[in-house]
């Protein structure tokens, strides 16, 4: 049921598989204390970062659009509403299924909008049957990320866009961002702006462009702090909001504290990288 997932269960076993990785991050991200903590959308730059990307792709009424990691389809929705373009979404967690479906109908797209149950690196659509494709903050924290791209370009039509944003990395970061939380949180298996784009490339969609937007990074990483240092005050006055309970807000905090440290070196931004064939972008 939607809303019973505790997110500390997943942290709190040890992953060692692909699978237990997907599950953990699907996990977590179907938890009602990570919308508490990020609003409905998942990722930095939220939906002004969604449409950009829209935009990039010059997404239009005539396309049918992918979302891959669509979470709770607040993308999927903003673009169809945005563009007029029809949107499939897919994702790992079935109880975000659920609650992109539960959208979709309140927002009257139930007709535009559709959501799947799927995993990204076997998605079970037909081949050559979207004009365009994004994932959000997701392409990092998926185990194998070349099956991935691989089935990205494998439903897109020839000459179909693709579009990435994703958490980038500069360098080396502290071992203690080496960690299954950090992994969930978009970080330690984040790659160099280059390394997305050479994923894509190899991968046939086509010439990828990069668009940098680390700034954002900033601003959700400030705006999580802020909550998690909310309920850490809550909780000391015996109020923590209920969606929050059993989460370890120390070891939240840290890691926070962490990537707000990397984001202001420089070790960590953002990007939206597109690409493909037929310079179609």
């Amino acid at each position: 049921m939607v809303g019973t997932v505790r997110p500390t269960d997943a942290i709190d076993t040890v992953a060692t598989t692909p699978d237990q990785v997907k599950q953990c991050c699907a996990a977590v991200y179907a938890s009602d204390w990570v919308q508490l903590l990020l609003g409905d959308s998942f990722h930095p730059g939220g939906l002004a970062l969604t449409e950009r990307l829209g935009t990039l792709l010059k997404l239009g009424p005539e396309d049918h659009v992918l979302d891959v990691a669509c979470g709770r389809g607040a993308s999927a929705i903003h673009l169809a509403r945005t563009f007029g373009c029809r949107v499939t979404g897919v994702d790992y967690s079935p109880e975000n299924i659920e609650r992109g479906r539960e959208a979709a109908r309140d927002s009257g797209l139930g007709d535009q909008v559709v959501f799947l149950h799927g995993d990204a690196e076997h998605l079970d659509l037909p081949s050559a049957a979207f004009d365009a494709l994004i994932c959000e903050c997701a392409l990092c924290t998926f185990p194998d990320k070349q099956s991935a791209v691989s089935e990205f370009r494998r439903v897109l039509r020839p000459g179909g866009r693709a579009g990435v944003s994703d958490v980038t990395r500069d360098g080396p970061l502290p071992p203690e961002l080496d960690t299954l939380l950090a992994r969930v949180a978009c970080i330690a298996d984040a790659l160099p702006v280059q390394d997305y784009a050479a994923l894509l490339e190899e991968a046939d969609i086509g010439q990828a462009s990069v668009e940098p937007h680390d700034m954002v990074v900033q601003e959700i990483v400030q705006r999580i702090r802020a909550g998690l240092l909310g309920a850490q005050i809550l909780a000391g006055l015996g109020h923590l909001p209920p969606a929050m309970a059993g989460v370890d807000l120390r070891q939240a905090i840290e890691l926070a504290n962490l990537v707000a440290a990397a984001a202001h070196d420089g070790r960590l931004g953002y990007a939206l990288i597109t690409a493909c064939d037929n310079d179609a972008v």
